[in-house]
């Protein structure tokens, strides 16, 4: 965002909470959506924490549908305190199948991180890359956001593919940067700025 000085406009504050999260369009007949409150939606969470690749490269981990429901009403929390802003990728009327958001918001600098993960039934399909892009588009559009990051560890080459076909420049690596289940890994860093091509 320009304010009329030609400055660069921070996000106002409340932006990021005013209103009800909006549902976003997917290709395939699938949406980014809020997380429900309810057995479906807490269904797939917690089946998300006990699979092995999620729980490994985002230290994710659900012991119980109850601890779901709470971690759904977290994430919800997260988007009135903007802090973070988390959709479900699911088909549209159905249970969710990923993960896709914003964590680390910035609204004054400008800057949040992508997230994202999907269940093994949806995975191979360019689902997450279909929700990286779609929610790229809203933050650097719609919410006003100028930079996004997208982080993976360099052993998780599918990571890697999602950014690049989601349009993110892979800009460096830092080392020793992210703890996994076994350890510091390295990372890349990849990021979308306004105005990018996609």
């Amino acid at each position: 965002m320009i304010n009329s000085s030609g400055i660069p406009a921070v996000v106002p504050a409340g932006r990021l909470a005013a209103g009800a999260q909006p549902t976003l369009p997917l290709p395939g007949g699938l949406e980014l959506r809020p997380w429900h409150l309810d057995d479906t939606d807490a269904d797939a969470l917690y089946t998300a924490g006990q699979d092995p690749a999620i729980s490994h490269w985002n230290l994710f981990s659900v012991g119980s549908r109850d601890e779901a429901r709470t971690r759904i009403e977290r994430l919800h929390a997260r988007r009135h305190a903007e802090t973070g802003a988390i959709w479900a990728i699911a088909p549209v009327g159905g249970a969710a199948v990923g993960l896709a958001g914003l964590n680390d918001v910035d609204l004054a600098g400008g800057t949040a991180e992508v997230v994202y993960w999907v269940l093994p039934a949806a995975r191979g399909g360019g689902v997450a890359v279909a929700a990286t892009r779609r929610l790229s588009r809203w933050a650097l559009d719609d919410l006003g956001l100028h930079r996004l990051v997208l982080c993976h560890s360099t052993d998780n080459p599918a990571s890697c593919r999602v950014a690049e076909k989601a349009g993110y420049t892979v800009e460096g690596t830092q080392r020793s940067a992210l703890l996994h289940a076994d350890g510091w890994h390295d990372q890349h860093v990849h990021a979308r700025v306004a105005g990018d091509p996609e």
